[in-house]
């Protein structure tokens, strides 16, 4: 919101709201990650992809002038670091601005790694191949298209396939804010294939986290300043139906699923307005949310870690492996727990 510092109103960014502390017996800050870790993806061997380093127009950084980066983490080792990884040469290191992320694993094992982008706070998606002897990402192809004025955050369905969602409708500042705060529900989610790109679903206050079930059969979206999560399902065509919405109290940002439950771990924002004004005497809290059985009558949810900000600042992603739980942050730290 470039140059307007007036947000949407108070009650949709929850803005009285306060958490009281729910902590886990043991959990540590990630070495190396100082500025947001937006998004993160596990891979099934437990390869933990992290996209760091997010600059946003509003909102604070704590390295306002280092480019970001995709790091690495083994979170099979005994004490798992993270490390960035290297990326092939032509691709724009110094403007790369990497926002949520998604892999993708073809049928002969290749891996790859899609990146939302903002370069120079435009919108693109990289497509990467993941080279793990080298510890590199070979850059493949950059996306851009007028259905994509606004990415947020992807999901791969394929080689060059997904799923993105748009959280304006506008690209311009100004009229991004006005749309917000007009409440105009005009952000939508786009399929996007080398053949085909198409809206696939849309009225969303502001789109934001997306994945998908186990079973592939539905799309879960995620609508930041309505608080809701949305399940969509997936037709053959890759059109997307509308099955329920589920309300929550709390800005919900990133989506992640557990493969093997199918449960919902979603990175929160109990307070948006201390994510936009930021003051450091007063700091963004966090909170995990777990939900289970979505589709069924009454979801369990639960909230498995909050914070004031004391130690984590604006949760924006948790992730789970194997008794492990990473939580990302939109500009601030990243922790390591075990559950």
């Amino acid at each position: 919101m470039s140059g307007y510092r007036c947000f949407p109103p108070k009650n949709r960014l929850k803005a009285s709201r306060e958490v009281e502390s729910v902590d886990l017996p043991s959990c540590r800050l990630i070495k190396g990650i100082e500025a947001g870790a937006e998004d993160i993806d596990i891979l099934p061997n437990g390869l933990a992809f992290f996209s760091v380093g997010l600059k946003f127009p509003g909102l604070h950084s704590f390295a306002p002038d280092k480019p970001g980066g995709i790091l690495l983490m083994d979170l099979n080792e005994e004490k798992p670091k993270a490390k960035e990884l290297r990326i092939s040469r032509g691709f724009n290191l110094a403007s790369f601005n990497p926002h949520g992320i998604s892999t993708f694993i073809d049928s002969d094992d290749t891996v790859y790694l899609f990146v939302v982008n903002h370069p120079d706070f435009k919108n693109t998606v990289e497509i990467f191949k993941f080279e793990e002897e080298e510890n590199s990402l070979l850059h493949l192809k950059t996306i851009r298209h007028e259905l994509l004025p606004s990415v947020n955050d992807v999901i791969a369905v394929g080689p060059a396939h997904f799923y993105a969602t748009n959280d304006h409708y506008f690209t311009d500042p100004f009229l991004k804010y006005l749309e917000t705060f007009l409440n105009l529900h005009w952000t939508n989610v786009v399929y996007y294939s080398p053949n085909e790109v198409k809206l696939v679903a849309e009225g969303f206050d502001s789109a934001n986290g997306i994945n998908m079930s186990p079973d592939k059969k539905y799309i879960y979206v995620a609508d930041v300043l309505a608080h809701e999560i949305h399940v969509l399902e997936k037709q053959p065509n890759m059109n997307l139906t509308q099955v329920k919405v589920l309300q929550l109290d709390t800005l919900v940002d990133n989506l992640s699923i557990d493969p093997s439950s199918g449960d919902i771990w979603v990175g929160c924002h109990p307070n948006g307005q201390k994510l936009f004004v930021y003051d450091p005497s007063n700091p963004p809290s966090s909170e995990v949310l777990r939900i289970q059985n979505i589709l069924s009558e009454k979801p369990l949810v639960t909230t498995v870690y909050a914070n004031n900000g004391s130690v984590l600042q604006g949760s924006s992603v948790a992730t789970v492996y194997d008794g492990i739980l990473l939580i990302g942050t939109l500009y601030h730290r990243a922790l390591y727990c075990e559950l």
